[in-house]
């Protein structure tokens, strides 16, 4: 078992040594191009803060907010908060 074990822990390291290349070279290739106040909203975001909250620190508008974040999303090829937060810090933007 301990022969097991010890394959588990080689296989689980190459696999996230493999994981880690590859983000680096999607991130190398595909160096996303957010706006400052795109990256200033998704700052915002996360910090927890509202659309609405965001608009009232910002001057913008709800709608605005909202389309920033639609561009954020579609930007960084995330679909939850969580996939954005993770990029978010991956790519040293939070």
């Amino acid at each position: 078992m301990g022969q097991l074990l010890h394959s588990n822990d080689e296989v689980s390291a190459e696999m996230m040594k493999t994981l880690s290349e590859r983000g680096q070279k999607e991130k190398d290739e595909s160096q996303i191009n957010l706006t400052d106040r795109e990256k200033e909203i998704l700052r915002l975001i996360a910090q927890e803060f509202s659309n609405a909250k965001i608009s009232e620190k910002l001057f913008i508008s709800e709608r605005t907010v909202e389309s920033h974040r639609k561009n954020i999303f579609r930007k960084t090829n995330t679909k939850t908060i969580v996939g954005l937060i993770k990029y978010a810090m991956e790519n040293k933007l939070v």
